[in-house]
């Protein structure tokens, strides 16, 4: 990207409050100008990208994000149980 002054041009662009919010946290935390943060977003904006992704890869992310959440809900199931045994314990002991 050329980024000598000759070498840009000037574009005047409107944007919402919260959207200034951000590229002024954005050039701070980064430690560039807030035009240099907009050329970045230009250049890495692709539309198509969400497109280009490989179904299959798309399947097996769900697919481990399920085994995931399958295996969570299996140990709080259990840790469920648990606790609902010794709770029976404790009161069936307390009612004798």
């Amino acid at each position: 990207m050329a980024t000598a002054t000759g070498n840009l041009v000037r574009k005047q662009i409107l944007v919402s409050p919260s959207q200034v919010k951000k590229l002024v946290q954005l050039a701070s935390a980064q430690g560039k100008s807030q035009a240099e943060i907009v050329r970045l977003a230009i250049d890495a904006f692709n539309p198509n990208k969400a497109n280009s992704t490989d179904e299959s890869e798309l399947m097996d992310l769900v697919s481990e994000r399920l085994k995931e959440a399958i295996e969570s809900t299996e140990i709080a199931s259990s840790t469920i149980s648990n606790t609902l045994e010794k709770l029976s314990t404790h009161s069936s002991g307390n009612q004798q």
